[in-house]
């Protein structure tokens, strides 16, 4: 072992310490604490944002049932009708839930 050793040194092998190890780990770990919350900030500021596009598209689907049929559509309705997803109908339910201010156009 010893010769091992004695061996890499007269190459000119070098490594890091174990020291040298424990502060990058130190620091990559305060970085990530720093970062990940703010990551799932914005992950919720853009499920917000392409709800609110899917309450427009919802709301032109039901515009364009109404021309069609002569009548103002339920989302059940649209979604029988195959004009809207169920994906579609959950997320204009979870937009109006969350943004209780709004009015909402269908129900």
């Amino acid at each position: 072992m010893k010769m091992r050793l004695s061996t890499l040194k007269d190459q000119g092998v070098q490594a890091f310490t174990l020291l040298e190890m424990l502060l990058v780990l130190l620091i990559i770990s305060v970085l990530m604490l720093l970062f990940v919350p703010n990551l799932s900030k914005q992950k919720d500021k853009v499920t917000d944002t392409g709800n609110a596009a899917v309450v427009k598209l919802v709301e032109n689907q039901a515009e364009l049932y109404e021309l069609s049929h002569g009548e103002k559509p339920s989302l059940k309705q649209l979604q029988e009708d195959g004009s809207i997803s169920d994906r579609q109908q959950k997320a204009y339910q979870d937009y109006y839930a969350k943004h209780k201010d709004e009015a909402k156009k269908l129900n």
